[in-house]
């Protein structure tokens, strides 16, 4: 009798999750969380450098954007992006399922709240969580969060009833894989570029087409500001006064502003221009509209370019003026920026003014080169990965280099497929095989 009721005891004491409708529900609302975070995660650490500008943009909207040097903020980006992924990847595989959940629920108990407020009082257009992958509304992100915040809730209640897809024994093994995967994703888009590349100056894209507005949609308006300097005194100035003053010598332009004025159909690309700094000449239609090929460095901040390719640079222009190709230098930075730079480089070629926003959307890289033939993105490149003399012998149009590159999206998807999840299916593969011949031989001993 005492076993008995020791027996039933225990199976009231069973937990409801162990019914197979909650089971399944926890199961799900784990894969809901899990291939969020997983997403989330990835595409923050293809785009380190865009993470960074984002979260300088939430420093910028609390007051604090001069509070953490840059190097700390890249770190930052790092750290959230894999911290997201291995999460993800955890709760995916159920390891640590406990510490896991809990890690999960606290996410998003500090980020719903935060996203609340993003949506209420709108600092930022667009709160991050996907990059530029997938851009949701500040509202849309507080209700996505919302849902995954109860899902949260619901797996922290019962978290041993997500079943495993590894054993406890080989864990490890996941845990460090996952890690140095994507670390080593995330040095590697800083080194070289992203591998997928999300924004509307994808190599393909026809910048032309993409500053297109279809008929009948409300155009949107723009204005650009230039701060001008004089005498160590700055002034914000707009379009027609800086038109008026830019002859004069006495005034030296230090950057330029682009806001938008009024909504209306925003196409994907919306800012991209060249005015030549020296002649005050707008270059746009000129550049995009040449059939030719163009070469376009970029540097947001020539006082913070990097400098260890600068022959390599003065190569590429060289080249680009045997051949008769255009050259030019884009920068949000003033003259004397501009002036430091020449001296610096020996460039001597025209630089034009771009907004800073738009540079830093081109190519994640300072500097970084790009290449258009016909108002098109043909290639680019980091200036860590710059084409030297030897691949310069020759036209573009004989060259692979004139050309779009062979590795298409479809070919990048493989091979992280490749590298990461099949090794993760083998060994999923291998630890169920070894844990199901352990269970027969256990049963064997039991007969």
């Amino acid at each position: 009798m005492e076993g008995d009721q020791s027996s039933n005891e225990k199976t009231q004491a069973k937990p409801p999750f162990l019914g197979k409708g909650m089971g399944v529900g926890i199961n799900i609302c784990r894969l809901v969380l899990a291939l969020t975070f997983i997403l989330s995660g990835f595409v923050k650490a293809v785009d380190p450098l865009g993470t960074q500008y984002k979260i300088n943009d939430y420093l910028t909207a609390w007051g604090m954007g001069q509070w953490l040097p840059d190097l700390v903020t890249l770190g930052l980006s790092v750290a959230l992006s894999a911290t997201e992924f291995c999460l993800g990847i955890f709760l995916l595989f159920a390891i640590r399922r406990r510490f896991t959940s809990r890690a999960i629920l606290a996410i998003l108990v500090v980020m719903t709240p935060l996203t609340l407020w993003l949506a209420l009082t709108d600092p930022i257009s667009d709160c991050g969580c996907f990059g530029d992958a997938i851009v949701l509304t500040n509202w849309q992100t507080f209700w996505k969060n919302v849902v995954l915040l109860l899902a949260a809730i619901v797996v922290v209640r019962r978290p041993m009833a997500m079943f495993r897809f590894v054993s406890e024994s080989n864990q490890w093994i996941v845990i460090n894989y996952t890690a140095l995967f994507i670390l080593a994703i995330s040095v590697w888009s800083l080194y070289y570029l992203p591998q997928f590349d999300f924004r509307p100056y994808h190599i393909g894209a026809n910048i032309p087409k993409g500053m297109e507005i279809p008929e009948g949609e409300e155009q949107p308006r723009f204005e650009t500001t230039y701060v001008m300097e004089r005498n160590g005194q700055r002034q914000e100035m707009s379009e027609a006064e800086y038109m008026k003053v830019w002859e004069d010598s006495t005034w030296t332009c230090v950057e330029t502003k682009t806001r938008q004025t009024s909504k209306g159909y925003v196409p994907p690309i919306h800012d991209f221009s060249l005015t030549e700094m020296e002649t005050g000449d707008d270059l746009t239609d000129m550049v995009l509209s040449d059939p030719g090929y163009t070469f376009l460095l970029i540097s947001p901040h020539l006082e913070h370019a990097d400098d260890s390719q600068l022959d390599r640079i003065n190569q590429i222009y060289e080249y680009s003026r045997e051949q008769g190709y255009q050259f030019y230098g884009m920068t949000a930075s003033g003259e004397t920026a501009v002036a430091q730079w020449r001296d610096m480089t020996g460039a001597e070629y025209p630089f034009c003014n771009t907004d800073e926003i738009t540079l830093k959307t081109i190519i994640r890289s300072n500097p970084g080169l790009v290449l258009l033939k016909g108002g098109t993105v043909i290639r680019k490149w980091s200036h860590n990965d710059l084409p030297d003399e030897e691949q310069l012998t020759a036209p573009l149009e004989r060259q692979p280099l004139g050309h779009m590159p062979e590795d298409t999206a479809a070919s990048k998807i493989a091979t992280i497929l490749l590298w990461f999840v099949l090794p993760l299916m083998l060994l999923t593969i291998a630890d169920r095989t070894w844990m199901w011949t352990r269970w027969v031989r256990k049963r064997k001993k039991e007969k």
